[in-house]
């Protein structure tokens, strides 16, 4: 199974958490993780695609925001409203296996669709929607 980072932006409320699905479920290295203005940054990326890096960063980065903005980000995050990401795969049926039997919350098991891919859908540890795409010709 290869996955490989397609479209990413990834907030997290609990790195500990997103660290246990990217790094130990999805096979993502950590390739940094610091502390910075009283936030934490973890970046992670595919050993495939060792020139891409994904931020699990805080759902707002930004210290100065005020309480009711840190709140209506923590409850987007919550709702799974904030951005998507798309991850490409060699064998999405593999790949939904694998992640279903970590318990992550299945959104849609794999489909053919109508634009040329087999994919399927879960969501990370924050609520964040994670999509996992083959192309049909692979």
């Amino acid at each position: 199974m290869d996955i490989k980072l397609s479209q990413c932006f990834i907030a997290v409320d609990d790195h500990d958490k997103a660290l246990a699905f990217y790094r130990d479920v999805l096979g993502f290295e950590v390739r940094n993780d610091v502390g910075f203005e009283g936030m934490r940054w973890v970046t992670v990326g595919s050993p495939s695609q060792p020139d891409v890096e994904i931020v699990l960063e805080p759902p707002i980065a930004n210290p100065n925001a005020s309480p009711s903005d840190k709140q209506a980000m923590a409850e987007l995050l919550a709702k799974g409203m904030l951005h998507g990401v798309i991850f490409s795969t060699d064998d999405c049926d593999a790949a939904f296996e694998h992640i279903q039997a970590s318990g992550a919350e299945v959104l849609q098991e794999p489909i053919d669709q109508p634009y040329g891919v087999r994919d399927c859908a879960f969501r990370d540890p924050a609520g964040n929607m994670l999509r996992f795409v083959q192309h049909r010709n692979t």
